[in-house]
C-alpha cells in the first residue's frame, strides 16, 4: 500500500495466484473487457506461443473516492509454471490481497495444492503468512463435467473460512463479484490501517 496525502491516491495491488492455465489471465480479460476505458488502463501481458504467461499481466483500475481518498488498484497474475518461482516471488511482494484461481476439474487437484503450498511458503518466507492480507479463493471452471465439489476443493485447500466464489472465467460468470470481494475486503483493510496510521506516512 502506498498513499500520496498530497493527491490523495492510494495505490493498491490485487495479486491473482495460481496453477497454470487455471483463469488468472481470463479473469483480467474479462475484467478488462466489461470495464469502461475511463476506469482502467490497457491490459498488459506476455504470453509464450502456448499462451501462458511467462512474466506477468497487470493492468490498473480506478474508482471513486473511500475515505477521501481515490484508490488505484494494481491487477497482477503470476506465471504458474513451476520454474518462474523468481517471478512469482518478485510479483508477491507486490501484492496487497491475494486472489487464489483454483481449476476445478478432479485431474488438476494436485496442480491447485501445489501452487497453494507454494503461495503459502512464499508468503511466510516474506514474513507474511496466510491471514496477514485479505485473500478471495475463485473456483474456476464449474462448467466442466469433471469439476469437483466445492466443498472438497474447500476442504483440500483449507479454504472453508476464506470468502469463496464459483466462476466460469471465460465466460465473465464470477469474475466481477470475485474483484468486488478483493477490493471490499481490501478497502476495509486501509480504513482499519489508516486508524493507527499518521497522514503522511505510507506502507
Amino acid at each position: 500500500m502506498f498513499i500520496n496525502w498530497k493527491t490523495r491516491e492510494v495505490n493498491l495491488n490485487i495479486v491473482y495466484y495460481g496453477p497454470a492455465l487455471s483463469g488468472k489471465t481470463t479473469n483480467l480479460e474479462q475484467i478488462h473487457a466489461r470495464m469502461k476505458a475511463a476506469a482502467r488502463s490497457e491490459l498488459f501481458t506476455l504470453n509464450t506461443h502456448e499462451d501462458r504467461t511467462i512474466f506477468f499481466d497487470f493492468m490498473q483500475v480506478e474508482i471513486g473516492q473511500v475515505a477521501g481518498l481515490r484508490p488505484k488498484f494494481g491487477l497482477y497474475t503470476v506465471p504458474g509454471q513451476v520454474y518462474y518461482e523468481a517471478t512469482r516471488e518478485a510479483v508477491l511482494r507486490r501484492a496487497d490481497a491475494l486472489v487464489f484461481v483454483a481449476d476445478s476439474q478432479a485431474a488438476r487437484l494436485d496442480e491447485n495444492l501445489a501452487s497453494w503450498r507454494d503461495m503459502a511458503r512464499q508468503l511466510a518466507r516474506m514474513n507474511r503468512p496466510l491471514g496477514s492480507m485479505p485473500l478471495i479463493v475463485q473456483f474456476n471452471k464449474r462448467d466442466l463435467p469433471d469439476a469437483l465439489p466445492v466443498a472438497d476443493l474447500q476442504a483440500a485447500l483449507g479454504a472453508g473460512k476464506l470468502p469463496c466464489f464459483e466462476a466460469v472465467a471465460v465466460k465473465g460468470i464470477g469474475v466481477p463479484e470475485t474483484l468486488q470481494a478483493a477490493m471490499r475486503y481490501l478497502l476495509l483493510y486501509v480504513q482499519n490501517a489508516l486508524k493507527t496510521q499518521p497522514q503522511g506516512v505510507s506502507g
